[in-house]
């Protein structure tokens, strides 16, 4: 099921829905309030776990409100997950390969080696924007806001110490994620939290496509586009390291909660990779495109 979260953009009832987008359909049917007694929001589902998506998936053909894509706002899937967003950093060789100095002080770019353990960061959960939403690049005054387009994995089933060959049993599905990122504030402060976590600089969605429907992600290809251009172009299959092992590092000594959401990492081809860099301007326009799940659109202000 492609599930999202949305709004009416008509009458008075503003209030977030929980709704599927139907195969092959240019609709979204709402799931939650009084036409199906099923979890209000994103999150209550996926804590509902198994029967909570039967009860969906059954009553769904029936339901009878149901609203063209045209008359609803798209929001980010979870438009507040439980806690701060889980990234990897440097997960793709290429994107290693690309990484260098932004600033021609910096002297010559040196080899970079691919990390030896998974390289985790987080983003705070007010940089969630939905589909469609402008990407604010006029908060970054070091004028660097450079775009990362991910495959983000949402865990169903949360558990500490989960091993590798378990770890797929505990996601419940993908959405994808722009890690948008202030490069020079990023470097500024020698951590990437800040850079990283500015209002607006978690685009999410469109939607979460459940697991069931994704049974092998690493077949899906991450490709994403500026203007029109291609940027990036990427294998999940590529990662350096898997879904089940990043799963297995971060429960280690961790509880992974349900809703938690995981950023797999970002291909090469960022605006930093460039020389020179080639970093997002007002009045650009970011698509990031999975499939199935669909493409993540958002204009930059």
């Amino acid at each position: 099921m492609r599930l999202v979260t949305f709004r009416k953009t008509k009458g008075n009832d503003r209030a977030p829905c929980l709704g599927v987008i139907p195969d092959g359909r240019s609709e979204v049917v709402q799931i939650s309030g009084r036409y199906l007694r099923a979890p209000g929001s994103m999150l209550a589902l996926i804590a509902g776990g198994a029967e909570a998506l039967r009860v969906v998936r059954m009553n769904t053909p029936h339901l009878p409100a149901r609203y063209h894509l045209a008359e609803v706002e798209l929001l980010a899937p979870i438009p507040v997950p439980p806690r701060n967003i889980l990234c990897i950093g440097k997960n793709y060789r290429e994107h290693v390969g690309e990484v260098r100095f932004i600033e021609p002080s910096d002297g010559d770019p040196q080899p970079a080696e691919p990390p030896a353990h998974p390289m985790v960061f987080t983003k705070a959960t007010t940089a969630v924007i939905g589909p469609g939403a402008q990407i604010p690049a006029y908060l970054d005054d070091t004028d660097s806001t450079d775009y990362e387009g991910e495959l983000a994995v949402v865990i169903g089933k949360g558990g500490r110490g989960i091993a590798p060959a378990d770890a797929m049993t505990h996601v419940f599905g993908y959405t994808i994620v722009n890690d948008v990122t202030a490069r020079r504030l990023q470097k500024r402060h020698g951590q990437w939290f800040l850079g990283k976590s500015l209002d607006g600089y978690c685009p999410m969605g469109p939607a979460i496509v459940t697991a069931d429907e994704i049974p092998d992600p690493t077949v899906l290809k991450v490709r994403t586009r500026v203007n029109g251009e291609l940027r990036q172009e990427g294998c999940v299959a590529d990662l350096i390291f898997d879904i089940p092992t990043l799963i297995a590092t971060l429960s280690r000594g961790m509880t992974l909660q349900p809703g938690d959401v995981i950023a797999t990492g970002t291909p090469a081809g960022v605006g930093m990779g460039f020389d020179p860099p080639r970093f997002l301007r007002s009045g650009d326009e970011v698509k990031i495109t999975i499939e199935p799940i669909g493409t993540l659109r958002n204009p930059v202000g």
